[in-house]
């Protein structure tokens, strides 16, 4: 089973970016989508983006798409997640997700993934 730390978070003004970083333990990092969730307090876990195992097809939640990039260096094992012009909307703790099906199943099927401790993210107005 794949163990994920995720690193990153941090506080920031609103339009700023910031770069999500998730460290991937095991051998068999590049047979798992992967993708990145947030939850806001108060809010239920919500789906950001994911990626394919390959890297090449990408997933994105509306909220965030043309702002945030979502990529992977599987032979290093990460995950990153690219966030520019941030929102106070974005403060949210985010998660790193492994997922053996589809990525484009992630964002329903979250039940079954895999996750990390979480970093917070905090946009300021």
């Amino acid at each position: 089973q794949v163990q994920l730390v995720e690193s990153g978070g941090g506080l920031v003004q609103a339009g700023a970016s910031l770069r999500l970083s998730c460290a991937a333990s095991g051998r068999t990092f590049r047979n798992y989508a992967m993708g990145w969730f947030r939850q806001a307090p108060g809010k239920e876990r919500e789906f950001v983006a994911s990626i394919s195992r390959t890297g090449g097809s990408m997933d994105y939640a509306d909220s965030v798409k043309g702002r945030f990039t979502i990529s992977r260096d599987n032979p290093n094992n990460m995950v990153y997640l690219q966030m520019t012009s941030l929102k106070p909307e974005d403060t949210a703790v985010y998660y790193c997700a492994a997922y053996t099906g589809n990525y484009y199943d992630l964002g329903r099927n979250a039940d079954f993934a895999s996750w990390g401790q979480g970093t917070q993210v905090t946009v300021a107005s």
